[in-house]
């Protein structure tokens, strides 16, 4: 059946209502099939938040308790569950089994087996791990982790399982795995060598003919490791192409979105006029994606006609599962003390609210961690986490979590004067704004009229790159490309833009992250690699945990190397701007 137009646009408020643990009633010829995704977990396996050290929402936890509730009221037969990938990064839990301890099987490898998903499809941020950790995942768990677009230069064949047929009460369904292709604009070559990642359009058009001709599916699912906006480019690359295959390549019933951490839930019409359900249950298992398939059969059991509807799932309602925590009740035991361990102690608070208007002893602890472990001229350092803290007193592992969100290596990279200069004037571009009497901010919110319920900045804070080695100044009237005025080096020698410096900086932006070095700083994608003067082997992580152990003393103190100008105007915009981003500050 290919509905029209109009009959797609009337399934979309269908898809909205709450679904319940109960099965769907069907008639005794009638299959219902309920297919259930989590995504972009990041190691959110208990509820309890290792970094924050307190009690915490959503997880795996609760998720198996709404998993079970639905295989005991609808049977095994007539259920699949389904992980799209990321979860290797993020909690301490999955840092623990990716680099501390590397004999026992991975807790994300046991937890796949314990819940049994049907299959699953790699993530980014499971890439970011290196070869040893994803390939090790991979070979712990029965469950097929997917990847068609993910090939091995070698062989020109895919590295991983491209798609993976399930039966479930007689039905036949096809999963296909794609990854979003923007890894090498984020990743260093090491971790994905002998790989590289296809275009997810043209790989979706490829694989669905393979599958139509040789498995002939009765449902066709999409597990798109890959979001929704379509206009948002990495380099060359399009990172979001889940919505765009569902619309554009005829065959999908189901896509499965994941990686850009936003709840979608619509039914789109494809190409040829056929509704596909596009859904995303966001990230850290704080709920689930549920998709309800009734299949209609003829007397000879052969599958007619089908109707498919799909609803997202809060878990925090639920309590956690007694039977995921006590199996795997050790390896929480295990984390909560890797993290408790005692590394140095903290004079006073830090603080990241303090970084997005000027210099924070949070993001200067940073560049001080950087500059001493490298010996660079110059750093550049963002906000990884929104809202974090480290307070005074003990300083454990879990604070460094906090500090550091990713597990990014360190580089030292050659720029010239000129170029570190474009760097910052993108950084600031996408930073703030030059107010107006219609816009009285200096941050760039993503609403005309952001206040405390609508304060989300319009770009991702881990972008706001600023310096430390230099003295300058960001004058906040001026356009894109006056703003940036750097005085000197930060102990009082010239600046020149035509020398050549020493700047560190992690291997997410030196590989083109965040386009601050491509378009800000004007070097070309495949001139990075050649600017790199040297590498950390481990994450940047590590480096700073040893260099504070080493230390033993942190103390929240700014080396002051830049501000907002002019001050006379900055003043009362960041206080207007900080206490709509931070509403509960002062609480």
């Amino acid at each position: 059946m290919k509905p029209n137009s109009l009959f797609c646009l009337s399934l979309i408020a269908a898809t909205i209502s709450t679904m319940t643990t109960n099965a769907v009633s069907a008639t005794t010829d009638d299959v219902h099939l309920r297919i259930i995704q989590t995504t972009d977990v990041h190691g959110n396996f208990f509820p309890y938040n290792f970094i924050t050290r307190e009690a915490w929402a959503g997880s795996i936890a609760r998720a198996a308790t709404f998993v079970d509730s639905v295989r005991e009221a609808a049977g095994e037969n007539n259920v699949m569950l389904l992980d799209n990938g990321d979860i290797l990064q993020g909690q301490p839990t999955v840092y623990y089994y990716n680099f501390i301890d590397t004999v026992t099987p991975h807790i994300a490898s046991r937890i796949y087996d314990f819940m049994r998903y049907d299959a699953a499809t790699i993530g980014n941020h499971d890439v970011e791990t290196g070869h040893p950790v994803y390939d090790r995942w991979i070979a712990d768990t029965k469950v097929p982790i997917l990847g068609a677009n993910v090939i091995d230069t070698a062989t020109g064949r895919p590295y991983l399982k491209p798609y993976q047929m399930v039966d479930k009460n007689g039905i036949k369904i096809a999963v296909l795995g794609l990854l979003t292709p923007a890894i090498p604009a984020w990743l260093p070559e090491n971790l994905w060598s002998g790989l590289r990642f296809d275009d997810m359009e043209e790989t979706a058009r490829k694989w669905i003919d393979t599958i139509k001709e040789k498995e002939k599916p009765d449902l066709i699912v999409g597990l798109f490791h890959s979001g929704h906006d379509y206009a948002r480019g990495t380099g060359d690359y399009h990172e979001n192409a889940s919505l765009k295959i569902a619309r554009s390549v005829p065959g999908f019933d189901v896509v499965f979105m994941g990686h850009d951490h936003q709840r979608f839930n619509k039914v789109v019409c494809n190409v040829a006029g056929d509704s596909v359900i596009v859904i995303n249950p966001a990230n850290n298992a704080n709920a689930i994606a549920i998709v309800d398939i009734v299949f209609n059969k003829d007397n000879e059991g052969r599958s007619i006609k089908k109707s498919i509807s799909g609803s997202l799932q809060e878990l925090d309602p639920l309590q956690p599962s007694q039977a995921f925590m006590s199996e795997f009740d050790a390896d929480r035991k295990k984390v909560d003390e890797f993290v408790s361990r005692l590394i140095g102690e903290s004079t006073g608070d830090f603080s990241s609210h303090d970084a997005y208007f000027g210099p924070s002893a949070f993001i200067d602890l940073v560049h001080r961690l950087q500059l001493d472990i490298t010996g660079a001229d110059i750093s550049f350092a963002a906000p990884l986490s929104f809202d974090a803290v480290i307070k005074k007193g003990a300083v454990r592992v879990s604070d460094m979590f906090n500090l550091y969100k990713y597990e990014n290596m360190l580089y030292t990279m050659d720029m010239t004067g000129k170029e570190i200069k474009d760097y910052l004037e993108e950084s600031y571009s996408i930073w703030i704004q030059t107010p107006s009497e219609n816009q009285p901010h200096i941050l760039l919110f993503a609403e005309k009229k952001p206040d405390a319920a609508h304060n989300a900045l319009k770009h991702p804070s881990y972008n706001f790159d600023s310096a430390a080695g230099i003295r300058y100044t960001v004058d906040i009237t001026k356009p894109k490309g006056e703003r940036v005025n750097i005085i000197s080096m930060a102990d009082g020698s010239a600046f020149s833009p035509e020398k050549h410096y020493k700047v560190a900086v992690n291997s997410y932006r030196g590989n083109g992250g965040g386009d601050l070095m491509t378009k800000g700083a004007g070097i070309a994608h495949e001139e990075l690699p050649k600017r790199i003067i040297s590498s950390t082997d481990l994450d940047l992580r590590y480096y700073m945990m040893k260099e504070i152990e080493r230390t033993g003393t942190i103390s929240p103190v700014t080396l002051d190397s830049w501000k907002f100008v002019p001050e006379n105007l900055t003043a009362p915009l960041i206080n207007t701007d900080r206490a709509i981003l931070f509403p509960d500050e002062n609480e």
